[in-house]
């Protein structure tokens, strides 16, 4: 039911994958299987199909020990999480395995160890999308992040959100756990996740249809999440900070709303770069000691509760639900070997899924002065993770739980965070604070700027608040053009984007922008056009030689939907236009046919356009004269078309190609190579027809 809309594309993107395979700076063919990216907005972030995310699950890397929840995530090395962990917990469990009733049975996945085959049992894992993402080519390749990590298992148009994982596990415990997370790409709304889990008990312990039906008592769910904020200070980044705040020994914790009565305007959990022992200087914020002081870890992370309900049949919110927040050591022994069938170590995690709030949070513990080291703080080398606990439930057969969480982001900007460290950095005053005063003391100045990142992160949370109060009718974006085209020249880029947003309420014009140099940059405005000079094409002529541009176009729309801020235009994301290949101006050798200096060595230039309807261009160049053979092969290999085949004299050339076969009929739409072999040169590029 979820393939509306998509066989046309699903089958152009086998093809695809087929031929040119993923880029090996992306996800491996083997993970398609079992690791989703949700990538539509400035938060991006990987799940695995076994229902919740592990210390380096997604690539088995130790590279990885801060790998997902990246923000903003144009940006390298952005992450901020860990590792994850679920566990479901519930007392006196008779245990057909064990043939015994055990005190207490908890089962899991993550922080480090699952079990897909006997534990938590994938048994659907889908991503659905609004609309399939754009087609962005790069000199006729593929070229961008999006079109890699995605892999689309349909499109329902109705959809709420742009992106939606439905992802299903049945449990050993008898819980069938229904995931569904929510990406959005508005941009007031593209930094937090929605999760939303039904916890149906229905006596199934095994996929092989094994039951094992009983009321299940004293029932938590509890999550464990280990932030470390984040990947571009520590080791595997720019390696700012000491070895051990990679895995997040200096890692704060802080909650909200634990009392119902507290006046607290939600319930929730968050976590920032604390102060380390072993750095030499006040590391809030990770400034990069290395070069200009850039703050590299000014990033606040959280999770919000939503909704958790009151019971098996009472679905109205319980708002001293979660009934757990407490911190959790990172690596006590709870949070290695976790097995379901040790009645001892499943009694001490029963204890701590159950265990109610600390007297006083972590981040109080810790304390706020300059020498409130939180990686000395209880003596752990491996920090504190954040936890909560929703329970205890009492489960009949066929009764269930929702309970909905929102995981976000947020923090002080790019241009901020270089301003803020550039000036601690080089010690240059005024130090002007957020509410205008001044500080002559720079940490206090770095300090208090970056702590306005909880403040972000609570509007964050508000947002995510009334998007789900409002059951996800949050205003949307025009879509942006479903095709993009960057193609290098001789004196001028040329990119050309499609006309499928211009029809969207209240379309209202492009932006296009542009990054020199690298892609996970920063990227300024070069040419925007409304109704008034609509344009789906641009000539960058302001290009120099030997250097890498990337782009991204957007559509907007005239602000009339927005309901936040009314009159400021709602933009189509960037990521989805994004390319992560570069275009530079052409240079000898692979100039036009019909200039008059000649190639310096034999080359097959990109067709174009690509993708064609029913007609392009092929250039390419042979330094001498010499036997040419210009062919065309379909997705299997066989040879359905001979463009040239003689003798020709050196230069460039240029030949047509209609999308017929040698015999005059046309081909069907897909995935073409064409190939230019000479004089013991041989080259092969693919092309694209969309009939």
């Amino acid at each position: 039911m979820f393939r509306i809309l998509f066989f046309s594309r699903l089958f152009l993107g086998l093809l695809i994958l087929l031929i040119i395979g993923i880029n090996s700076s992306t996800i491996a063919y083997a993970q398609i299987d079992r690791i989703k990216w949700m990538a539509v907005g400035s938060l991006q972030s990987w799940y695995l199909k076994s229902g919740c995310e592990p210390e380096v699950a997604r690539r088995g890397l130790v590279s990885d020990q801060i790998d997902g929840l990246r923000w903003p995530a144009e940006y390298q090395w952005k992450d901020v999480q860990a590792a994850k962990s679920l566990w479901i917990g519930t007392v006196n469990y008779y245990d057909t395995v064990a043939h015994q009733v055990f005190p207490h049975k908890v089962v899991h996945v993550g922080p480090r160890v699952w079990d897909d085959a006997n534990e938590f049992m994938p048994q659907e894992f889908n991503m659905i999308g609004r609309f399939d993402h754009p087609l962005v080519l790069v000199n006729g390749e593929l070229a961008s992040n999006l079109m890699s990590y995605e892999s689309l298992d349909g499109i329902i148009p109705t959809l709420e959100a742009d992106r939606m994982i439905l992802n299903k596990i049945i449990t050993s415990i008898g819980i069938e756990m229904t995931r569904k997370i929510y990406a959005f790409s508005q941009q007031y709304h593209d930094n937090y996740f929605i999760n939303e889990y039904i916890f149906k008990n229905t006596g199934q312990v095994h996929e092989n249809g094994t039951m094992n039906p009983q009321t299940l008592d004293g029932l938590y769910f509890h999550w464990q999440y280990r932030y470390a904020v984040c990947r571009e200070m520590g080791a595997y980044g720019l390696f700012i900070m000491p070895q051990s705040a990679t895995w997040g020994h200096n890692t704060m914790n802080d909650a909200r709303g634990e009392d119902p009565g507290s006046g607290d305007p939600f319930r929730a959990l968050f976590s920032w770069h604390g102060l380390h022992s072993f750095a030499a200087f006040d590391n809030i914020g990770a400034p990069n000691i290395q070069d200009n002081g850039r703050l590299t870890s000014s990033q606040i992370v959280g999770v919000v509760t939503l909704h958790a309900d009151k019971s098996g049949i009472d679905k109205t919110d319980d708002p001293f639900q979660p009934t757990t927040t407490q911190y959790i050591g990172s690596d006590e022994a709870i949070n290695y070997a976790n097995d379901q069938y040790n009645p001892a170590k499943m009694s001490q995690e029963y204890i701590a899924m159950s265990s109610g709030h600390p007297a006083v949070r972590h981040a109080d513990a810790v304390g706020y002065c300059s020498t409130c080291y939180a990686d000395q703080f209880g003596g752990t080398p491996g920090g504190y993770s954040q936890a909560h606990g929703f329970g205890p439930y009492t489960l009949e057969i066929g009764d269930s739980i929702r309970i909905f969480l929102a995981e976000g982001v947020a923090g002080l900007s790019r241009d901020k965070n270089i301003e803020i460290g550039d000036r601690w950095f080089n010690e240059t005053q005024p130090y002007i604070l957020p509410d205008g005063s001044t500080t002559t003391d720079k940490d206090e100045y770095k300090n208090t700027w970056v702590y306005t990142g909880k403040d972000s992160l609570f509007q964050t949370f508000i947002r995510a608040i009334d998007n789900f109060s409002s059951g996800f009718s949050i205003p949307q974006p025009p879509p942006p053009p479903d095709v993009f085209e960057v193609l290098s020249g001789t004196d001028h880029i040329n990119l050309s984007w499609s006309s499928n947003a211009e029809s969207w309420p209240g379309f209202a014009g492009y932006g296009l922008f542009r990054a020199i140099g690298r892609f996970d940059t920063t990227y300024v405005p070069i040419f925007e056009c409304n109704f008034l000079n609509l344009a789906n094409s641009f000539k960058d002529s302001t290009v120099e030689a030997g250097k890498n541009y990337y782009y991204f176009v957007q559509s907007f729309d005239d602000g009339s939907t927005n309901n936040i801020h009314r009159g400021f235009p709602l933009v189509s994301s960037k990521f989805y236009t994004m390319t992560n290949k570069p275009a530079y101006l052409l240079t000898t050798g692979l100039v036009d046919a019909g200039e008059n200096e000649l190639p310096d060595a034999f080359g097959l230039g990109r067709n174009y356009p690509n993708p064609f309807n029913p007609n392009t261009q092929i250039i390419y160049h042979i330094p001498k004269t010499t036997k040419v053979k210009l062919e065309i092969y379909n997705s299997i290999g066989q040879r359905i078309r001979t463009l040239v085949d003689q003798i020709q004299n050196a230069g460039s050339h240029k030949v047509q190609w209609d999308g017929n076969n040698d015999f005059g009929v046309e081909v069907s739409s897909g995935i073409y190579l064409y190939s230019l072999t000479t004089d013991g040169f041989k080259q092969s590029r693919t092309m694209i027809l969309l009939r």
